[in-house]
């Protein structure tokens, strides 16, 4: 989401591990060793190869590395049934500073627990394997979209959505998109779309659906049932492709952009997503977005310093605002100002105290390391948005692995030493 693989003002040294990608699963022990540098579409090919049902909470977006990816959390589909890729993390192979290779025996709990959430590629070491706890999933899966537009009471679903979504069975998985509307004479509006995976068949999504969330008004003829990784290609927005698209590191569509987040506690007043009309319909927010992922059952569950990922308990869901541009870069900054508007305008209704951040959306607005990279107080006002008090153990694990802060970029944990 940052350019933070490179530091363009100083001397510097990029481990490129694009050639370690290969996934190795044991059916039997119903594990995988996955290197560092494949892909997410990877991993769940290679795993529906050797077994139609196992799977792994990754994201919907196939072409995202998996070492980024785990070390941020990682949250997705299957993360309301089993949590986040990182809470799924059995070992890690790590090479420190110091060019030794460690497991999780060798490099001990704190730096194991610092690398699952805790930006560990970035900050902590090279981490070039991941042991990961496959999970089970449904020879047979159901998904569907539905977009509801303005005339369509799209604000009253949407807010009627937030109290629904999170606290559905963990089988069910209901994301909304809020785009621009279609234009339409005086209507000023969102439109907005909801994309489920449900782990089991439609009469049963439908049946759920007529009873807990009837605004939503899902027929049979919306869902389409289908293969887990099936869905898996479904998510990252293909219809026709095979599966094998999931190797395809330069099938997704390249653009410029620009990402923020947030999280909400409470749900949100439904004029608070009629005042985002006027936003969309500008000029810039012709190609932005907000995604509104539903957190709960699983996700409730885990004590919050369980991984250096702290959103859990009463986090209903969270936000990633998107926004792209076709034009020169050079316009780039109309586009991201307008990002930096609705981001400000959301303020009053989200997380506070820390307004909190994903750190897998990484977004250099809320602060940046200057060239003093240990200070503290400079790294904490970042720091505690994506980690909260996880952050101050995040800082002592750094500063006993890496003293002398090798591992860094504009947002690494800093070393005190």
């Amino acid at each position: 989401m940052e350019g933070l693989s490179y530091v363009a003002d100083a001397p510097f040294v990029v481990i490129d591990l694009v050639n370690l990608k290969s996934v190795d699963v044991d059916v039997k022990s119903r594990t995988a060793w996955v290197e560092g540098g494949a892909t997410l579409g990877e991993l769940q090919y290679r795993i529906a190869e050797k077994s139609g049902t196992l799977g792994f909470p990754t994201g919907t977006c196939h072409t995202v590395g998996v070492g980024g990816y785990f070390s941020g959390g990682g949250h997705g589909p299957l993360s309301r049934k089993y949590g986040l890729a990182a809470d799924n993390i059995v070992d890690a192979r790590l090479i420190n500073v110091n060019g030794e290779i460690l497991d999780r025996k060798s490099m001990g709990e704190d730096l194991f627990w610092a690398i699952r959430g805790g930006g560990g590629g970035g900050s902590f070491g090279i981490v070039f394997d991941w042991k990961l706890k496959l999970v089970h999933v449904p020879s047979t899966v159901t998904v569907f979209t539905v977009t509801k537009a303005p005339q369509q009471n799209a604000t009253q679903i949407v807010h009627r959505w937030q109290y629904i979504a999170p606290k559905l069975s963990d089988d069910t998985f209901i994301l909304a998109t809020i785009p621009r509307a279609e234009a339409s004479e005086g209507q000023r509006s969102i439109q907005v779309t909801f994309r489920a995976l449900f782990l089991g068949r439609s009469d049963m999504l439908v049946s759920l659906m007529e009873k807990q969330f009837p605004e939503l008004r899902l027929v049979k003829q919306d869902c389409i049932e289908m293969s887990w990784i099936w869905s898996v290609v479904y998510f990252a927005q293909f219809t026709t492709e095979p599966t094998e698209i999931l190797l395809d590191r330069t099938a997704s569509t390249k653009s410029n952009f620009k990402v923020k987040s947030d999280y909400v506690k409470e749900p949100i007043s439904e004029f608070v997503f009629k005042g985002m009309g006027p936003m969309f319909d500008e000029y810039e927010g012709r190609f932005a977005y907000m995604n509104l992922v539903p957190y709960g059952a699983r996700m409730d569950e885990n004590p919050e310093t369980e991984t250096p990922f702290p959103h859990r308990a009463g986090n209903i869901y969270s936000i990633m605002y998107a926004t792209g541009q076709d034009e020169e870069i050079t316009h780039s900054e109309k586009y991201i100002n307008w990002m930096r508007r609705l981001h400000r305008y959301m303020t009053s209704f989200v997380s506070k105290s820390p307004r909190e951040a994903y750190v897998n959306y990484r977004d250099l607005d809320i602060g940046v390391n200057d060239k003093d990279e240990t200070n503290y107080e400079q790294s904490s006002i970042w720091g505690f948005k994506y980690y909260k008090k996880n952050f101050e153990k995040l800082v002592k694990v750094k500063s006993l692995i890496d003293p002398q802060n090798f591992f860094k970029h504009q947002q690494s944990i800093p070393s005190t030493v």
